[in-house]
C-alpha cells in the first residue's frame, strides 16, 4: 500500500479539505474562488518525512495551482512552491532550508 492509499492519510487530507472548505487557498489569497480537491504539502513529503501529516505544512489547492507549485517533469518545487514554503517556514518559525533560501 502506498503513502496517498493510507487512512491516516486519507483522514488528514479530508480533515485539511474541510479545514479550508474545499477552497483553493492560492487563489483565494488573491480574492478568487476555486474549488480544491487536492492537499499539497508545502515542506516536500519525500524530503521533510516529519512534517507529512503536519497540519500547518498541508493546504488545499485546486489542480490547476498544485500544477503551479511543481515541476510535473522533475517533481521539484517552482518559485511560488519555494515562495509559499519560506511563508509557511516563517509563519510558523521554522528554519528556511538552505536549498530554498
Amino acid at each position: 500500500m502506498g503513502f496517498y492509499d493510507e487512512g491516516r492519510w486519507k483522514r488528514a487530507r479530508e480533515a485539511v479539505l474541510s479545514r479550508d472548505n474545499y477552497t483553493c487557498q492560492y487563489f483565494k489569497r488573491y480574492g478568487k474562488m476555486r474549488q480544491a480537491n487536492t492537499v499539497h504539502h508545502i515542506f516536500p513529503r519525500r524530503e521533510y518525512p516529519e512534517y507529512q501529516y503536519t497540519r500547518w505544512n498541508l493546504i488545499s489547492l485546486s489542480n490547476e495551482a498544485h500544477n503551479m507549485m511543481h515541476n510535473r517533469d522533475t517533481d521539484e518545487l517552482t518559485e511560488k512552491g519555494r515562495e509559499l514554503l519560506r511563508r509557511t517556514a516563517r509563519a510558523h518559525g521554522v528554519d528556511i532550508p538552505e536549498k530554498y533560501r
